[in-house]
């Protein structure tokens, strides 16, 4: 039987995440299995609890209204919760980035 190696993410938040969650820079997450969206946010909110709701509505799980997904520059915003991060992501290379979207003129 092969062991499921556990995959340590990077992940930037915003200053005001960061503030909540009492963190100064960037955070990571160790992951088992597939490394998704919804794998990232899930490990985040477990180790950062009072991040739940923040990012994600807490009953339908959907990303809020002005919160953007990026990363290796590519806006991942309107992908699949369930598909997989880019390689660099998953291997640590690159950071899982949540960013507050800006609206108006």
């Amino acid at each position: 039987m092969t062991e499921q190696l556990t995959d340590s993410v990077r992940v930037v938040l915003p200053a005001h995440l960061r503030a909540l969650a009492e963190v100064e820079d960037e955070i990571r997450v160790d992951i088992q299995g597939e490394v998704t969206q919804r794998s990232v946010l899930d490990a985040v909110e477990a180790a950062f609890p009072m991040l739940l709701g923040t990012i994600r509505d807490r009953t339908t799980a959907q990303r809020r209204p002005f919160v953007r997904f990026f990363a290796c520059a590519e806006d991942l915003s309107h992908e699949a919760p369930d598909a997989p991060l880019p390689a660099r992501v998953a291997e640590g290379e690159e950071p899982f980035m949540v960013v507050g979207a800006m609206a108006g003129g």
